[in-house]
Formats: structure tokens, C-alpha cells, sequence
């Protein structure tokens, strides 16, 4: 098996998350926005987007009466800010803000040591972060590896929305790490609660139980949108 160069150029048979074509939505037209699941998309004179609660079901594409909106083919980007994720359509958007955090964290130049941890996920992030430690992708190669004590983890990448049985856990996991350290939330669960966040058994997502460093949109995120986002933690970032 023939490892992936980096950096990686381009990202061949990936189904992103939707986008206008043109910005011909006919008036008082709101299909998009009653199909979606997650109420990712809203329509306040421009269509808006949160890549952070979008899951990709293509339904909004599906029910588009004017063709308006088509599934991308590019793989989401991690985010600094939690409202970096959200997307206003044919409105000139800021230019991305770094990942890099800022502060005491600057020391960690080289390597990463991750603690993973699932607070509830279907385990589709899984199947995306397992990807990483084959030899197709060979996270090792960049320093980083996984860890199963958070005593040595730098990173604490968590997914899921956080089910009222991990949350303690959570919590606790992330106290047993040593400072400084990075939290990442990976995946459209652990961000926003996606589809199964909410309701009596789950938060909507980690943003309200511990601080969080960087977003990684996606359901699931593609593992090369992961290896951008923990390069960028030690500087790498391109």
C-alpha cells in the first residue's frame, strides 16, 4: 500500500457539505431550511450555512426546486472559532484565522501524544480516525501518535455529544492531562449535538463542558481534514 504524499493537494471522492451554484433562490422559497435535519441552514436574504451542525444528508440538495444548492466535492476545514464554521453565501467572508492557539501551548513544536475519546458517537468518527494510524495515511510519520493514558496525551480529541454517562469521564480525562494541552472537537456531534445530541441523554456537543481549541466539522470528518488540524497544533499548518 502506497502511503499519501504531503502535503496533499487534492482530495479525490469526497462528498462535501452543500453549496449555491447561483444565487437564484426564489422569493419566500424555504425548503432548504424546513428539510434539514439539524437546522444547519438558514435563509435571512442570504443563505447560511453551519458547517458545524451540517451533516451532509443531501437533503436540502434533494428538495431544491431551482437547483440552487449542490453537494461540494472539497473536505471541510477545521476551525479556531466556533463561529468561523458558520458560512454566509454571497456575503464576502473573512479570511480563515490561523489554527495555531496562542500562549503557553506555543511550546509543543514537534510531536503530539492524543488521548481520543468517545462521548457518544455512532462511531463513524471512529472508522475516520482509526484510518489515520494505517499505512495509507501513517500519522506516525509526522510525530503524532495515539495514547491510552491522558496523563501523557497533549491532545484530548474527543466526538460525540456528550451522553450523560460520559460526562464525568470526560471531565476527567481532560483533569488527568498535564498543562498545556489542546482540546478538539471532532466531528458535527461533538461541536453541535448533530442528530443525537440533545433531548434527556446527551448535551449538544462539548463547547459548554470543557474549553475547546479547534473545530473539526464533518459527519465524519475526512482523516486528512484531521491531520491538517493536529499539524496545525504544533505549527504545521500549511
Amino acid at each position: 500500500m502506497k502511503t499519501t504524499p504531503w502535503p496533499l493537494d487534492e482530495v479525490v471522492g469526497v462528498s462535501g457539505l452543500p453549496e449555491p451554484i447561483t444565487d437564484a433562490c426564489p422569493d419566500g422559497c424555504e425548503q432548504c431550511v424546513t428539510s434539514c435535519p439539524t437546522s444547519a441552514i438558514t435563509h435571512d436574504g442570504a443563505l447560511t450555512l453551519d458547517q458545524g451542525a451540517c451533516v451532509g444528508c443531501n437533503l436540502c440538495v434533494e428538495v431544491c426546486p431551482s437547483g440552487v444548492l449542490k453537494l461540494s466535492s472539497r473536505p471541510t476545514q477545521a476551525a479556531a472559532g466556533r463561529d468561523t464554521l458558520i458560512r454566509r453565501f454571497g456575503v464576502e467572508e473573512a479570511s480563515p484565522t490561523k489554527l495555531r492557539p496562542e500562549g503557553d501551548a506555543r511550546r509543543m513544536r514537534k510531536s503530539l501524544f492524543v488521548r481520543h475519546v468517545d462521548a457518544g458517537s455512532c462511531n463513524g468518527c471512529e472508522s475516520e480516525i482509526g484510518a489515520l494510524d494505517n499505512p495509507y495515511y501513517n500519522l506516525h510519520r509526522f510525530g503524532i501518535f495515539f495514547t491510552p493514558s491522558p496523563r501523557f496525551a497533549d491532545v484530548l480529541l474527543v466526538t460525540g455529544p456528550v451522553t450523560n454517562p460520559m460526562h464525568e469521564p470526560l471531565k476527567a480525562t481532560y483533569e488527568a492531562m498535564p498543562r498545556p494541552n489542546f482540546v478538539v472537537a471532532t466531528g458535527v456531534c461533538a461541536i453541535s449535538g448533530g442528530t443525537n445530541g440533545g433531548g434527556y441523554s446527551a448535551r449538544q456537543g462539548i463547547g459548554d463542558v470543557l474549553p475547546v481549541d479547534l473545530w473539526v466539522p464533518g459527519c465524519p470528518p475526512h482523516p486528512v481534514v484531521l491531520i491538517e488540524a493536529l499539524l496545525a497544533l504544533i505549527g504545521r499548518e500549511r
